[in-house]
């Protein structure tokens, strides 16, 4: 089956991904003013987060084990996903470390930035965070990809600034869209262009596994991503399989 053969080879190539060449880290700033509503720290308070979103902020900030969590998840609904479509993947591929998920649906950059404001990464001290954010910068407004790539590289600095023993494993924004050549996909790839070259191979890493979820013409199979934008459960395990030697290669340092 393609799917099940991308990822053996999506594996392989994380593997290779994993530690590119040392580099200086590049600050993304141009063409992105600094009043850029995705570089200030704001909650997400579109209609319908209302109800759950500080509630879920605030459980966060005790959740049970959190002090103690081997690794981080932080990002939006595609990483919240992984206690609900993804739950029963993440028990059986990560059930060796203990994480603390702070992905919430619909949050842009500035809406991680405000949680890390707000006491979200205070008090903990993870092995390893893994990142992805940047697809509601895109799909909500459009925002620019510097925009988005220097929202990014704040995360980035905020991480240091608080974890500094952490390293951090970024992974690529998620394809979206069904075809290639789908406008939010295009802005979104633009992106990966860019964060690249906030990977320094030493504490921050860069990896894209894209690949595993697309057929061979680029389109993205409704059997992975229904609504072209979240994984179903075949779609978490293609990610964990091929993520978990990534994560694994860092733990075990």
């Amino acid at each position: 089956m393609r799917h099940t053969n991308l990822a053996i080879i999506s594996i392989a190539l994380s593997v290779l991904l994993f530690f590119p060449p040392a580099a200086e880290s590049v600050s993304i700033t141009q063409d992105c003013p600094e009043d850029s509503a995705a570089l200030t720290p704001a909650p997400l308070e579109e209609e319908w987060a209302i109800e759950w979103w500080m509630p879920r902020h605030e459980d966060k900030l005790v959740e049970e084990g959190r002090e103690t969590a081997d690794v981080l998840f932080l990002g939006d609904s595609i990483t919240h996903g992984w206690e609900t479509s993804g739950k029963s993947v993440a028990d059986d591929y990560f059930s060796d470390f203990s994480i603390y998920n702070i992905g919430f649906s619909g949050d842009r950059t500035e809406n991680v930035l405000w949680r890390f404001n707000h006491g979200e990464i205070d008090g903990i001290n993870p092995e390893l965070a893994v990142l992805m954010i940047g697809t509601n910068n895109t799909g909500h407004r459009q925002d620019s990809p510097e925009c988005t790539t220097r929202g990014i590289e704040m995360i980035l600095q905020k991480l240091d600034e608080h974890l500094p023993d952490t390293e951090v494993l970024m992974l690529a924004i998620f394809p979206r869209g069904q075809s290639p050549d789908d406008e939010l996909r295009q802005i979104n790839s633009e992106i990966n262009q860019q964060i690249k070259s906030l990977a320094d191979g030493k504490r921050v890493h860069f990896i894209d596994i894209n690949s595993v979820f697309l057929d061979e013409d680029g389109s993205l199979p409704e059997g992975i991503m229904p609504d072209e934008l979240h994984p179903n459960e075949s779609g978490y395990k293609l990610w964990a399989e091929a993520m978990l030697p990534s994560i694994r290669e860092i733990l075990e340092q």
